[in-house]
């Protein structure tokens, strides 16, 4: 990154830097950041300064690519949501939470298997994030990163009700850990705004009490 001043900022993290140091470099226009990965490189800055700033995080710049925008948010859920993975761990386990549930009333069913059947919440949690990698890092579906054709963007949706049903488990069944997450990421609160700008889940399917009013009726649902 090169400054009025003629002087260059290297935007990379050097070997030993601190962790309370890390990516503690000036903010970037996103008209001046010259990259292939721009627009997930603008979403992360706008995490960085204030991620509990869920509208400013979701407001896509003007003559933006609506499709790369919300493929670059998704990406970067999936991302996030590894972290409230790793911290289910603890206390999620094949023997604890055998089934992938929300309350009593809502069974989720995995589609990492030949036929979707029920699996464990945390093998469940595993195959989902996999999946979505393997999708969103798909050459086939999203070979660039600057623009994405109509019918790849149609794929987003059933990744966001997937990962969705992560924050539902957590919500209900490992409430501690969901709250301490939470408090520091805002993910929940970020991703259901986003689902719902874009029209990507429907309402009744917002089961996690975040603006959404009341949880939706009890069922069973496939992947």
């Amino acid at each position: 990154m090169k400054m009025a001043d003629g002087s260059t900022i290297l935007r990379r993290n050097r070997p030993g830097t601190k962790s309370k140091d890390f990516c503690r470099w000036p903010d970037e226009p996103l008209e001046e950041m010259d990259s292939t990965l721009a627009v997930q490189q603008y979403i992360q800055q706008l995490i960085k300064r204030d991620p509990s700033n869920v509208e400013l995080i979701l407001t896509m710049p003007e003559a933006q690519d609506e499709g790369v925008w919300k493929y670059e948010h998704l990406r970067q859920f999936c991302m996030e949501l590894n972290g409230l993975a790793v911290r289910l761990q603890k206390e999620c386990s094949p023997s604890t939470c055998t089934q992938m549930t929300a309350t009593d009333q809502w069974i989720f069913l995995c589609a990492a298997h030949k036929t979707p059947k029920e699996c464990p919440a945390i093998d469940y949690t595993r195959h989902t994030l996999d999946g979505a990698a393997c999708l969103l890092n798909s050459n086939k579906y999203f070979p660039s990163r600057v623009s994405i054709k109509e019918s790849s963007v149609t794929k987003l949706g059933s990744v966001c009700r997937r990962v969705y049903r992560i924050f539902s488990h957590a919500y209900f069944h490992h409430r501690r850990i969901f709250d301490e997450f939470e408090a520091e990421t805002y993910l929940c609160h970020r991703f259901t705004h986003f689902v719902t700008k874009y029209n990507l889940m429907s309402k009744e399917n917002l089961i996690v009490p975040i603006n959404v009013g009341e949880n939706a009726a009890s069922g069973e649902s496939e992947a």
